[in-house]
């Protein structure tokens, strides 16, 4: 039998479009932590999200099966900021890379620049998708969600999970097709100055939200009252008159200033405002 020989027409990359690009992101939204283990973390993620584009630019197996391997290295980031950007970015590094192999040229995009590109933006892009994703937006739809759950709505469940979803997979979809227009560059263009003022925007509306929440939830109040020259003066009317919800307020800031100080310790916070409040109401004070 004789041998069958690949052609250059038979290893020209195909064109990757948006479509490849979106699809490769929400391959990688779906999986995200499924693949999770201890020495590569969620790098087999990105490696099967990658896979249907990696396969239209590699025709060679030997080609293929080394992108493959160097998507395989330790990965871990968050999963839309990060994990939108990075896929998309990963994503015009092989497109250029392939062209390179393809052409006979120097690789320039070698295995360490695709590994240093990763590694350099995967924690950066997490810091800041944990603290506005996990630590704003999410607590938004919650507000927004409680009157419902407390009226007996199922929906003020259900809503809070759908919106995150929903949030989640929209704003990776636009940090992928980013990060694939504008290469390592769509980083700069994600913590510029316009996605900064967006950044600034959730950040003080998580601000108000967690004010409402704060008014609206934490219910502290005083039961201390006395009687002076035969007029009885109840210290909570004295307290709403001055500034209603005044206590529930410093309940807040007590907790935020007990994290700032011994760190986000959420069960020694606990016990000590429990043991605390115990005893402020065991002496007739709250």
């Amino acid at each position: 039998m004789s041998e069958i020989v690949q052609t250059s027409v038979d290893l020209e990359p195909e064109k990757v479009t948006k479509k490849d690009v979106g699809l490769a992101w929400l391959r990688f939204y779906f999986v995200n932590e499924i693949p999770h283990s201890f020495d590569k973390y969620i790098a087999p993620s990105l490696m099967w999200a990658l896979m249907p584009i990696l396969k239209k630019l590699y025709k060679d197996k030997d080609e293929l099966a080394a992108a493959y391997q160097r998507h395989l290295l330790f990965f871990n980031t968050q999963i839309s900021w990060g994990g939108g950007t990075i896929t998309g970015i990963m994503a015009s590094l092989e497109v250029a890379r392939a062209q390179e192999v393809y052409m006979e040229q120097p690789i320039t995009i070698d295995d360490d620049l695709i590994y240093n590109t990763k590694s350099g933006l995967m924690g950066a892009l997490a810091g800041i998708g944990d603290s506005i994703d996990s630590g704003t937006v999410q607590y938004i739809f919650i507000a927004i969600a409680l009157p419902w759950a407390q009226g007996g709505n199922p929906i003020g469940a259900l809503f809070p999970f759908i919106a995150f979803s929903l949030y989640q997979v929209i704003i990776g979809y636009y940090f992928a097709q980013l990060g694939f227009k504008l290469g390592r560059t769509a980083a700069s263009e994600v913590v510029g100055t316009k996605m900064q003022g967006i950044i600034d925007a959730l950040s003080i509306l998580g601000l108000f939200m967690m004010g409402i929440l704060a008014a609206n939830y934490v219910k502290v109040s005083s039961s201390l009252n006395f009687k002076l020259s035969g007029k009885e003066f109840v210290i909570q009317d004295i307290l709403d008159s001055v500034m209603p919800g005044i206590l529930p307020l410093l309940t807040v800031f007590g907790v935020y200033y007990f994290f700032t100080k011994k760190g986000l310790n959420v069960t020694r916070a606990l016990v000590g405002l429990t043991v605390i409040l115990g005893v402020l109401a065991a002496f007739g004070i709250l």
